[in-house]
């Protein structure tokens, strides 16, 4: 079965208020999954269910998900130039669901003029690194991010993904 076919019937919408509880808990254990064991131990303890749902609701109108509603299976958020946000459940990899939520994502960003696009991704974060390479992204170099906390930002060392969504005018 090609992936196409595994994410049929699979389309990326906006967040409903309904989702919002199973959002939380979706980033909240694929955070913990992907980062908890690679950052330091100081952010990792920043990052409670409360955290998560605080973070939600402050983007909560950029948040696009895939699935149904009240149960998605992934979401991204985008900010500005940057795909802010990107996670999906352990049950969905393989199904082609991040597929269509990053098409979704880049198709966003190029429609808000965005030429060249960028994410942050955790040092070591390799499953992740994987699937933004396999889809174009290429790694430009680390660079400290400064993702909000409950103490204010915190510096992380992450590497710096780009992709070019867009020629130059010319």
């Amino acid at each position: 079965m090609t992936t196409a076919e595994r994410s049929a019937g699979l389309s990326v919408r906006d967040a409903d208020p309904s989702d919002f509880h199973a959002l939380v808990r979706l980033w909240h254990a694929g955070w913990t999954d992907a980062h908890a064991e690679i950052v330091p131990t100081t952010l990792a303890r920043l990052r409670t269910l409360d955290d998560f749902s605080t973070r939600m609701r402050a983007m909560y109108g950029s948040v696009r998900v895939i699935g149904p509603v009240g149960a998605p299976i992934g979401f991204h958020a985008i900010k500005a130039d940057e795909l802010d946000q990107f996670y999906i459940t352990a049950r969905a990899r393989g199904t082609g669901a991040a597929e269509l939520l990053l098409r979704d994502a880049e198709t966003r960003l190029a429609a808000a003029g965005t030429r060249i696009a960028w994410l942050a991704c955790a040092i070591g974060n390799e499953r992740a690194a994987r699937f933004y390479e396999k889809h174009g992204w290429r790694r430009s170099g680390i660079v400290t991010h400064h993702p909000d906390t409950p103490e204010g930002p915190f510096a992380l060392q992450v590497w710096r993904y780009e992709k070019r969504l867009m020629e130059d005018a010319g």
